[in-house]
């Protein structure tokens, strides 16, 4: 998919681009939740940590948006997570900001799960995160309870799906 500045590849999940892109949110989370989490035993810490894995054999698709020079900006990718679709792994780059990026990948991600045959999409998510919170809520995700595997190590997550 070509959008106006930049364009919206489908590659392996461990892609290098989106592997980098991962480490990137992965820094991102953990600055952003480091006080919340500090107070974690470390056995909650390593039940988050396989609650918040994505397995390869899990992975129905890996996205990328890469700019005109080639350069990945942000990464998403769909899973099934059981009978479920879910968003996961939203990632957009300083640099790719306010130039609708992650409306796209989310756009893009709830299409293919559409097309699939999905009845819904869904995500989790946190307070720490408005920025992906507002382009979730203009996608027209909306609240849902949290869910497993999220409930036990982060109740307090804000959960979304799309229904189709």
């Amino acid at each position: 998919m070509n959008l106006p500045g930049f364009r919206i590849d489908r590659v392996d999940v461990d892609d290098p681009r989106a592997v980098t892109l991962q480490g990137v949110l992965d820094a991102d989370l953990d600055e952003r939740y480091r006080d919340a989490d500090a107070k974690d035993s470390p056995e909650v810490a390593a039940k988050r940590a396989e609650a918040l894995a994505v397995h390869a054999e899990q992975v129905v698709a890996t996205l990328l948006a890469i700019d005109a020079d080639d350069t990945p900006l942000g990464h998403v990718i769909l899973r099934r997570l059981g009978d479920e679709w879910e968003l996961k792994r939203l990632v957009v780059v300083p640099a790719g900001r306010r130039r609708g990026i992650g409306s796209a990948l989310t756009a893009e991600v709830v299409d293919l799960a559409r097309r699939a045959g999905a009845r819904r999409v869904i995500l989790q998510s946190g307070r720490m995160q408005p920025e992906s919170l507002r382009v979730y809520a203009a996608a027209g995700f909306t609240p849902i309870p949290v869910y497993e595997p999220y409930l036990e190590t982060m109740p307090r997550s804000l959960c979304f799906e799309y229904v189709f």
